[in-house]
């Protein structure tokens, strides 16, 4: 079984449950960076030892919040010693707004994972994009390159459209279906 890890962080909630429907998809461990923007206590270990990482972070103001980013400027650790060349990446977000600019946001994510020698993971679902879709249904968003949901600014985490996480879920099991394939 491959070591994956999912490194994100979540302002008011909902991306931490993305994070754990991805982590639940993967069978991959939680790694939650803090409101300060700091990982815990072995984290960037947990992050040298994986063979493959998923990154999350809300959208905010048309790209990932500034702890995500504090983050992503202290893996250029990582990056001198090219530690994390050849992993498998893949990444998630989510914001308000239904568009909400979170493609910006997966190519944050995405181009972070070039940085660092990465090999990208997409989403390998096809969008519901019929009349008969409903916003329940897996990838309402259409999205290819990363896992997306839409949580209006006035609802819960627990309030998440089921659809939004069974996505994130089944990204997760790509991820992992991925990482085993790589490992070969």
């Amino acid at each position: 079984m491959s070591n994956i890890v999912v490194v994100y962080h979540s302002g008011y909630g909902h991306t931490q449950r993305m994070a754990q429907s991805v982590a639940q998809g993967a069978l991959a461990q939680l790694l939650a960076i803090d409101a300060d923007g700091n990982l815990p206590e072995g984290g960037w270990e947990q992050l040298a030892a994986a063979d493959a990482i998923v990154f999350g972070a809300p959208t905010y103001m048309a790209a990932p919040s500034w702890q995500f980013k504090k983050f992503a400027d202290a893996s250029s650790k990582a990056w001198f010693a090219q530690a994390w060349k050849d992993k498998l990446f893949a990444g998630f977000t989510n914001s308000a707004s239904v568009q909400g600019d979170k493609q910006v946001t997966l190519d944050y994510f995405y181009h972070l994972a070039m940085q660092h020698g990465g090999v990208w993971v997409g989403l390998g679902l096809l969008p519901s994009n019929t009349k008969a879709a409903q916003r329940n249904d897996v990838n309402w968003m259409g999205s290819f390159c990363g896992a997306m949901a839409q949580s209006p600014s006035d609802s819960s985490a627990g309030e998440m459209a089921a659809g939004d996480l069974e996505t994130a879920r089944q990204f997760g099991e790509r991820v992992a279906s991925a990482a085993a394939r790589w490992a070969r």
